[in-house]
């Protein structure tokens, strides 16, 4: 295999192979999974030669897991997500579906169900649940490496973090509490039940020591964070149903910073929501940039999704890593390269190893995000999202660039960078994030109602992270609305109240060049009011814009 293709099949998880200490002996000491591409449950168990007595008992775990967990799925022959209609579960219920998310209506049920799930006119939305497997690769750690130069390389080494605040929330693979740099840690929370005996089960130990070592053998960004870890590779490999109620488990508890050291190039339409309902109720997603740039760099989800905050790899000299994904979504950079981590015992008689891969770039700007949350509460997350990525020390050629964004992670700047203004009801970037019946229940807010005719907002705008403003707004019977922009290079469509997404024809449309305000106006000529969608978007000239938007109604007397 060449090393071209080493580093292609890493992308999933962000994360390269760790080169191990001189310690490590082997990475083929443990029993090893190989999942399936026809059955999200399936599990091949093999040993390695020179298996020892400890991976026998673990082999004993995985295969009582294997009869306990897999057998349903396979009789079933694979499984779905499926997001139901809020009325659907006793059917569901009954085809066989668990529910994962009751806030998204989201069930796993049998791949055989679901097609007559389908013919009762139940399912919003389905797929067959997706593997996100991993593949590792060794790297070359220098006999002298400094195990934590990476901290001075962000501003961790110039400031003094704070106490337990806003809480930092890994979805990975589970989190070793017995390692010693977590067993007597204070502010470490397990959200589920957590398993760490999979060959690939000690990501999360080492992303989660990156975040929030206490000093024992290293210390991480933030080392007396609020630590919260949702297992979600429960048989070694992670599937989308466990990421999706690993993301809403953690934003159900208030408003944090959510680690996302995976992603692949297949966009999930559910992970996506469930992205979107973190970040609605007021959580700060980030997610590694992939380990594909030498392989094309292929757009990588959810670090492709809008509201993330992506974060790509730099080395040890301050340059990109040649691994590390590029693409218009990366944000900023942090170090990626040969940082020493925290790695189970199991694993790992000496407890840590070297790594590399955005994997552990990403925890980086989690903990740096949570410490500046918790010195500025009175940030909400999309004020938090600009001050993290603007405050970067810029890298390369001038501004943004698409291999480390804004430029490298810097903790003292963003401390002090001035407070953006707030981007008022978000995600909105289409009607279905809106509508009183699309994903979110309720919908946002209308913006005009019945009852009050007229509202003024400011907002903004960019092309890669929030590309669409869609506000809901009430047109009364016989009535016009009109919508006007100003002072931002936008575009502005109104949308009729049976539009389902903005890819629909637009009932009215301003787009002049430049900073020109915007205007446009829909009439109805109904006897019945109706909620109609207006719509800003950056234009064609721009990147990113920040505008004023009026909406107002009237009704014919």
């Amino acid at each position: 295999m060449s090393r071209k293709d080493e580093i292609a099949r890493t992308s999933v998880w962000g994360s390269p192979r760790r080169a191990a200490t001189a310690s490590f002996s082997s990475v083929s000491r443990s029993p090893r999974l190989e999942p399936t591409p026809t059955n999200a449950r399936a599990i091949t168990v093999t040993l390695a030669p020179g298996d020892t007595v400890l991976a026998l008992l673990r082999l004993a775990l995985l295969s009582v897991l294997a009869l306990t967990l897999a057998a349903p799925a396979q009789a079933a022959g694979g499984t779905a997500l499926v997001e139901a209609r809020p009325s659907a579960a006793p059917v569901v219920r009954a085809a066989g579906g668990s529910q994962l998310v009751p806030e998204l209506h989201l069930w796993r049920v049998p791949l055989r169900a679901l097609a007559r799930l389908r013919r009762a006119g139940i399912v919003v939305r389905a797929e067959r649940e997706r593997l996100l497997a991993r593949t590792t690769t060794a790297v070359d750690v220098p006999a002298a490496a400094d195990s934590e130069w990476w901290r001075t390389a962000i501003g961790a080494d110039v400031a003094t973090p704070p106490g337990p605040g806003k809480p930092v929330t890994i979805v990975d693979s589970g989190l070793d509490i017995t390692h010693g740099e977590f067993a007597t840690r204070p502010n470490t929370t397990l959200l589920n039940q957590q398993t760490t005996f999979f060959e690939d089960d000690d990501h999360g130990t080492e992303v989660a020591s990156v975040i929030a070592a206490p000093g024992i053998g290293m210390t991480g960004v933030y080392p007396q964070a609020v630590l919260r870890s949702w297992d979600a590779s429960p048989f070694g490999f992670i599937t989308a149903g466990d990421a999706v109620r690993g993301i809403v488990a953690a934003a159900r508890g208030g408003p944090g910073v959510i680690n996302l050291s995976f992603g692949g190039e297949e966009d999930d339409p559910l992970v996506h929501q469930a992205v979107l309902w973190a970040f609605r109720h007021g959580s700060l997603i980030v997610a590694s940039s992939g380990n594909d740039g030498l392989a094309g760099n292929p757009l990588s989800y959810p670090a492709s999704y809008p509201h993330v905050l992506t974060v790509g790899a730099t080395d040890e000299t301050g340059v990109v890593a040649s691994f590390s994904s590029q693409s218009n979504d990366v944000d900023l950079a942090a170090p990626g390269r040969h940082i020493r981590v925290a790695e189970p015992v199991v694993d790992d008689p000496t407890g840590y190893i070297f790594a590399s891969g955005t994997s552990f770039s990403a925890p980086m700007v989690s903990a740096a995000s949570a410490w500046v949350w918790t010195e500025r509460p009175e940030l909400d997350n999309t004020q938090l999202f600009d001050v993290m990525r603007f405050s970067a020390h810029d890298m390369d050629a001038p501004g943004f660039d698409r291999a480390t964004g804004f430029g490298m992670l810097n903790i003292p700047s963003a401390l002090a960078f001035p407070t953006p203004p707030r981007d008022p009801l978000e995600p909105n970037d289409d009607i279905d994030q809106v509508s009183a019946q699309g994903i979110f229940d309720g919908g946002q807010p209308a913006v005009v109602t019945a009852s009050r005719r007229s509202s003024t907002i400011t907002a903004r705008v960019d092309r890669h992270e929030d590309p669409h403003d869609v506000y809901r707004a009430f047109l009364p019977a016989r009535g016009s609305l009109t919508a006007r922009t100003s002072g931002g290079a936008v575009d502005l469509r109104i949308f009729p109240s049976g539009a389902r997404d903005i890819g629909t024809k637009a009932a009215a449309v301003s787009k002049k060049a430049g900073l020109a305000p915007e205007s446009a106006t829909i009439r109805n000529t109904t006897r019945r009011g109706v909620y109609v969608y207006v719509e800003v978007r950056p234009d064609a000239s721009t990147v990113r814009a920040s505008y004023t938007l009026r909406i107002t109604s009237s009704a014919r007397r």
